[in-house]
């Protein structure tokens, strides 16, 4: 998995900045076909890092819309999230979050649009590797009826792969989105 997680990684660092762009609008316009901005008002996303596609054009989109939005804040070894504001710091990673103190949990979001290094058809992801958004998402695995929040991956095209190998504790996405397609 640790070979495989770098390829990808690679693979995803090494796409131009200007495909970045269009890329990232693309992106934008398969959430709107989807209709993901009608499921809730709490939706979560993230800042850019490690090549990451940049959801910057669906953060833009939602707040203009008037959807509140969300990033993720390290807390020990699961995630909380904040709403986005202008004070961020650095994480022990170095990746921007949000300066607050005013959290919410996973289980208070109707969507979390998650980063992701790889995927496969079956909406199954790997991360990078610190297992932040399983633990963190670990509830929806405990209660087969919980529907809330959706999670929903975001990639680059390049970044899918035949079948990822998966764990008891992996929590599987209920949809990846491309800046070409979408797997439900």
């Amino acid at each position: 998995m640790k070979t495989l997680r770098h390829s990808l990684r690679q693979k995803r660092r090494s796409i131009s900045l200007r495909d970045r762009r269009h890329l990232s609008r693309l992106l934008l316009s398969k959430c709107k076909v989807l209709g993901i901005f009608k499921s809730g008002r709490k939706i979560a996303i993230y800042l850019t890092n490690d090549g990451e596609i940049d959801p910057i054009y669906i953060q833009k989109y939602m707040q203009m819309i008037g959807l509140c939005v969300y990033l993720p804040i390290l807390d020990g070894k699961k995630l909380k999230f904040a709403k986005i504001g202008n004070k961020l710091k650095k994480n022990r990673f170095g990746i921007n979050e949000p300066a607050l103190s005013d959290y919410v949990n996973a289980n208070k979001l109707n969507i979390i649009l998650m980063p992701l290094v790889g995927f496969d058809k079956n909406k199954n992801r790997i991360g990078m590797g610190g297992g932040f958004y399983d633990r963190t998402l670990s509830f929806k695995k405990k209660q087969k009826k919980i529907s809330s929040p959706k999670l929903y991956g975001l990639a680059f095209d390049c970044q899918e792969v035949d079948k990822l190998d998966t764990r008891p504790w992996d929590v599987r996405l209920d949809g990846v989105i491309t800046p070409s397609r979408v797997i439900m």
